[in-house]
């Protein structure tokens, strides 16, 4: 896809990858509908691009909001890249989620991308060619302990990539489904953090993250899988499970440990 050309909707554009893809799609001349709760992170790209960004605020959990969303996308003359970039978490036990916390996240993670995708998807139909790109995780192709949740989406949301991928095999739109690994942004806890430092995991820059995915877009891919050595992680859970149970299993009191919030952050009742 030549991104000069690119007439986008973006979601998530106000997160940290979000926010890094839109720079940097505004950067090679395509025109972008950023879509956010708020707009306040975006205000220093809409003065940069006034010509490339505009910013639409919904929720898009809500169908009033998604249809606001396709309203606007055709007021732009349609679109041929959707990125569904938004997504939440929460780095902790399953006990210790409240049932909101994870209707919130099947909600954000999987619902609102599967049913954007289905409202907006006879504009990506009109274009010459179009294309569905889904923000995965690493953790969409290895369950890990203190995820289990945030895991569930995000393998939803690869599986939901793979079938509209053969879904729509006879028509002019792909699909792009990009696993990142962890990456520098609000949406990690502290503790989250603290875990990924206790272990030693490389942690990515949203601009990193954005200009693969910039790339990926360009060389009309099929999937990415962000950094190494997770893409070996990534196979070998394919092959031999049982090996990486045994070294989460290790790393359980320390999962454990960390997922535990401040006394003051756990009020008794």
């Amino acid at each position: 896809m030549r991104l000069s050309e690119a007439r986008v909707v973006l979601t998530g554009a106000s997160g940290g990858i979000g926010l890094a893809i839109a720079g940097a799609l505004c950067a090679q001349g395509a025109k972008v509908l950023a879509v956010a709760r708020h707009g306040a992170p975006l205000a220093h790209l809409l003065e940069l691009y006034p010509q490339h960004l505009c910013w639409v605020a919904a929720d898009l959990t809500f169908l009033a909001d998604r249809r606001k969303v396709l309203v606007a996308a055709q007021a732009i003359g349609g679109i041929n890249l959707l990125i569904n970039a938004a997504g939440v978490n929460h780095f902790a036990m399953l006990e210790q989620l409240d049932d909101s916390e994870i209707n919130a996240m099947l909600a954000v993670n999987i619902s609102a991308p599967i049913c954007l995708t289905k409202t907006l998807l006879p504009l990506l139909k009109e274009a010459e060619s179009a294309m569905v790109v889904n923000v995965g995780s690493t953790y969409g192709s290895i369950g890990y302990a203190g995820f289990a949740s945030y895991c569930a989406t995000k393998f939803a949301l690869r599986g939901f990539s793979e079938a509209l991928r053969r879904e729509l095999a006879d028509t002019r739109v792909s699909v792009l489904y990009v696993a990142p690994r962890a990456t520098r942004t609000s949406m990690n806890s502290p503790e989250a953090q603290a875990l990924n430092d206790a272990l030693k995991v490389n942690v990515d820059d949203p601009q990193t993250v954005a200009n693969a995915v910039i790339h990926a877009i360009a060389s009309d891919r099929r999937d990415l899988y962000l950094g190494w050595p997770e893409r070996f992680f990534v196979r070998l859970n394919s092959l031999l499970p049982n090996l990486v149970d045994r070294g989460v299993r290790k790393q359980l009191p320390l999962i454990r440990r960390l997922s535990q919030k401040p006394d003051n952050e756990n009020p008794q009742p």
